[in-house]
């Protein structure tokens, strides 16, 4: 691998990396169960 394509090879890794810093974020996953429970402490009936 010659010194240019390696240099590339880094700079787009790090824009990658800056550029998924900046993208939305998305929600953590709540299982049914957690879910659930959730409703059930929040006094809301548990949807079907």
């Amino acid at each position: 691998m010659n010194r240019r394509k390696k240099i590339n090879q880094l700079l787009k890794a790090h824009a990658k990396k800056a550029s998924a810093k900046l993208a939305p974020k998305k929600p953590k996953y709540i299982c049914k169960a957690e879910r659930e429970r959730l409703a059930a402490e929040a006094g809301l009936p548990a949807e079907s």
